[in-house]
């Protein structure tokens, strides 16, 4: 590190600078003039060239040594770290403008409500910051920044990092907002069982699941997907309360129940982070389990593909008979190779959501 700094037509000279020229001008020794100022030769080498801060303690010393206020040597202090954390400040922009490249700016601001910006990214950058509530957009191309990736599949890029980052904090962000009880998993089991009552009640299904969950101290938030995050869901500890997180990406019917209760199942086995697509492992299988499990009973299950008839009266009759909306039967036997992706005589039993933010 230099004792002097020049950035944008300033100059701005570190306190080791001015101690050099007073050595120098002295005709002692370092050695001998650390001696004099109550220090070690290494600290006042460490000074001279800038490496090292100038303390209150020093600026005394040498305000008693030179006859000059402590003020004036704390204030070359203040002035060079100053222009040093402009240049740093500055080149932190420089490094958030490439993470920015991996948004749309469009998300924030038809989703959150964030101000018009058009071609002012510095102050879009401002502004995405300040929502997320970090103090650098850098920090969101760190893995497991908030949550631990429970795999890294090999197309996992930092675009797809950043973006999942970011849903995660505005999950974190929107949960710390609501007061809940402690976490207790015999009510969220209970919570789970009731939320399983309403998977054909289209219309008012989530305000009545986020409340029962609430009470259990599950603080249940459904984002609009960030195109490119690759996530599906997440879940973390947030002080006494579990945050559980899952986005719009796949909000038919079949598809959302099935990520929300593979999340849940994540919660139940105690393991807390975020999902990806295509993920594998053991984790993750126990998880689908749970989900396949709960949401379509599989004794019921069995007995259903026994009697070999899937067109679309039987696969309602099914899902009335286990209390279930069809569009999650219809995603099992799709799932299973059993009916096609693309039967269109399917489309009566699929249900698309819509996510409402404000």
């Amino acid at each position: 590190m230099s004792n002097y700094m020049e950035y944008h037509d300033r100059i701005a000279f570190h306190p080791g600078y001015y101690i050099k020229e007073i050595v120098d001008e002295s005709g002692l020794t370092q050695e001998d003039f650390a001696r004099r100022l109550d220090t070690t030769p290494k600290n006042l080498s460490l000074l001279i060239r800038g490496e090292q801060s100038l303390s209150v303690d020093m600026a005394m010393k040498l305000s008693r040594m030179m006859g000059t206020s402590a003020e004036y040597w704390l204030n070359l202090q203040n002035e060079y770290d100053s222009l040093i954390a402009e240049f740093n400040s500055d080149k932190e922009l420089a490094a958030e403008r490439a993470v920015f490249e991996y948004f749309d700016y469009r998300y924030f601001r038809e989703n959150y409500g964030l101000p018009d910006l058009p071609r002012q990214i510095d102050e879009q950058i401002r502004q995405v910051r300040e929502f997320l509530n970090v103090a650098t957009l850098s920090v969101l191309l760190k893995k497991d920044m908030a949550v631990s990736f429970r795999s890294s599949p090999q197309d996992l890029t930092s675009g797809s990092i950043v973006r999942a980052n970011a849903m995660v904090q505005i999950a974190i962000n929107e949960a710390m907002k609501i007061q809940a009880p402690k976490f207790n998993k015999t009510e969220f089991e209970c919570a789970v069982k009731y939320a399983l009552t309403l998977t054909e009640n289209h219309e008012e299904f989530y305000p009545l699941i986020r409340d029962a969950f609430c009470k259990a101290g599950v603080i249940f938030v459904i984002l609009p997907n960030i195109s490119g995050s690759k996530t599906n869901g997440a879940t973390k500890k947030i002080g006494r309360n579990i945050m559980l997180m899952v986005n719009d990406r796949r909000l038919n019917a079949d598809s959302f129940w099935f990520t929300l209760f593979h999340e849940i199942g994540h919660i139940m086995n105690g393991d807390y982070g975020i999902s990806f697509e295509k993920e594998a492992g053991e984790k993750e299988d126990a998880a689908d389990k749970y989900a396949q499990d709960s949401l379509i009973p599989p004794e019921k299950y069995q007995i259903f593909l026994r009697e070999n008839k899937f067109d679309l009266q039987a696969i309602q009759k099914f899902a009335r008979q286990i209390g279930r909306d069809p569009g999650i039967v219809l995603g099992r036997l799709q799932n299973d190779g059993i009916v096609g992706f693309d039967d269109w005589t399917m489309r009566p039993l699929r249900h698309k959501y819509k996510v409402m933010t404000r």
